[in-house]
């Protein structure tokens, strides 16, 4: 028994002499390490640190409101949604730039479940950068503090990081007391400087997404396709007559890629319209066509190929006589050279008479005709969305062979998980709840400008509290359903 307190002794030793501290789900360290670092820092020109963080504190107090509107929108979009049966899309990619924001930053700083859930809704490939940006955002809204606290004369203890369960995190020790003698002005300053930092975080971020093909251009160059990085093992792109990492795709059907954003947008407009016929003549038409059983699927639409044929396609085409006639024809004879069409007048030329042959499909069923020259054309048959979901590319195409063509996807998607991420940090500390930003900010706010509205001091802290209550109530809320809106899908 005194051999294990001995060793119990030693251990707890050995951890206060590192600045660990260790307990179930957390993990921290604290050092001192950096101390000289923030103290050149909080003393470096000292009227630009006022000025900056004068607009923090400004920014703060606006954001502080800003997050109760932003955070009741979005409740009763959540609600709206949640009563819906069929939501619209419009309401739904809303809730994804405010409502998934709430996630890893309440696991960060507020110990209350994040919306980026990993394993759940969190590609495992994209961990590092979710876990990388969560870090960096802490650290910054943590340096904020720590460099407002030493430019108003509070003393800095020390600097550190911690670990909740599997989400990182940062904060400053101050000295409490030096933190309560000074004026709700100055504490505003020190307490939205977190908030500010993390803005000022995320509009960087968007700044170097913006300006990146600009900043890349000597070593790459944009505007002529989408680069393909990767193909999924289990993609319909996969196959010898498929797309391949390099090669760099220009067309779907007859919609021009230039980049990643129009590869996204022509195969939206591919899934939301009718699918296209081709032009074909009479008499190739009659050439290529073969007696074939026409039935019906279960969905209502026409079949006429053989089950087995993975070279034929089931095409449907009208003439003067009769507008419902199929014809089973092999794809890439009737594809290749042809232009699109949505009707016979659109293939009339040269008084040749000609069809405009349509694919019989399933619903959501599309023909795509994929160009990658110099290769040959892809020709896809199965859903939009799930050629987009197995495909990645990149609008960046190197200059140089040795240059990596995933080095621009890195940094692209590194900033998009900071603007999305440090922003979830500023707007979650800037609600009037307790164990956040927004209490302190709330209760420096109240002592700064109803001090002589409401002269004693614990009615002001009345009128605290019960703000606090309800932005706790409305944070609580919106995670509450965020996080049930993401386990029902």
């Amino acid at each position: 028994l005194q051999s294990s307190n001995s060793l119990k002794a030693s251990y707890e030793d050995w951890l206060l002499t590192y600045g660990l501290s260790v307990s179930p789900f957390h993990m921290r360290w604290q050092t001192a390490l950096f101390n000289r670092q923030f103290y050149n820092w909080g003393r470096w020109k000292p009227r630009f640190l006022y000025l900056w963080f004068s607009i923090g504190m400004v920014f703060g107090i606006v954001a502080m409101f800003g997050s109760v509107i932003l955070l009741g929108k979005t409740l009763i979009q959540t609600l709206t949604q949640m009563l819906t049966e069929a939501p619209k899309a419009q309401n739904d990619r809303m809730l994804q730039v405010v409502v998934s924001v709430l996630p890893s930053m309440c696991f960060v700083l507020l110990s209350c479940p994040h919306q980026q859930v990993p394993g759940v809704n969190l590609p495992v490939s994209q961990l590092t950068y979710f876990f990388s940006a969560i870090l960096i955002s802490g650290v910054i809204h943590e340096v904020g503090h720590g460099v407002a606290a030493i430019r108003e004369q509070v003393r800095f203890n020390g600097f550190g990081i911690f670990i909740f369960i599997v989400y990182p995190g940062a904060f400053v020790d101050l000295f409490t007391t030096h933190l309560q003698l000074i004026s709700p002005v100055q504490q505003l300053r020190i307490f939205c400087a977190g908030v500010w930092h993390n803005f000022v975080l995320g509009v960087a971020s968007f700044i170097v997404l913006f300006l990146l093909p600009a900043i890349l251009f000597p070593f790459y160059y944009t505007g002529v396709g989408a680069l393909v990085t990767e193909v999924a093992e289990d993609s319909p792109a996969n196959g010898p007559r498929g797309l391949f990492v390099g090669d760099i795709v220009t067309n779907l059907q007859d919609c021009p890629v230039y980049s990643v954003e129009d590869w996204n947008s022509c195969l939206g407009d591919i899934s939301e319209k009718s699918q296209v016929g081709y032009c074909i003549s009479a008499a190739t038409l009659q050439q290529l066509s073969f007696p074939a059983r026409v039935y019906r699927r279960l969905d209502g639409t026409v079949e006429c190929c053989s089950n087995n044929s993975l070279t034929d396609i089931c095409f449907s085409y009208s003439n003067k006589l009769d507008s419902h006639l199929y014809a089973c024809l092999p794809a890439r004879k009737v594809i290749e050279a042809s232009k699109v069409c949505r009707s016979n007048m659109d293939c009339q030329k040269d008084f040749v008479p000609s069809f405009c042959v349509t694919p019989s499909l399933e619903n959501q069923t599309r023909l795509i005709r994929v160009k990658h020259p110099p290769h040959i054309d892809m020709l896809y048959v199965g859903h939009p969305m799930h050629l987009q979901y197995t495909v990645s590319l990149s609008s960046f195409v190197p200059r140089q062979n040795f240059l990596s063509i995933d080095l621009p996807v890195v940094i692209e998607t590194f900033c998009k998980y900071l603007i999305s991420l440090s922003g979830a940090l500023a707007v979650i500390n800037a609600v009037p709840c307790f164990a956040l930003d927004g209490q302190w900010i709330l209760n420096s706010f109240l002592e700064a400008t109803l001090s002589s509205l409401i002269v004693e001091k614990q009615n002001r802290e009345l009128v605290g509290f019960l703000i606090l209550l309800a932005g706790s109530a409305l944070l609580a809320a919106n995670v509450a359903l965020g996080l049930w809106m993401v386990t029902a899908r």
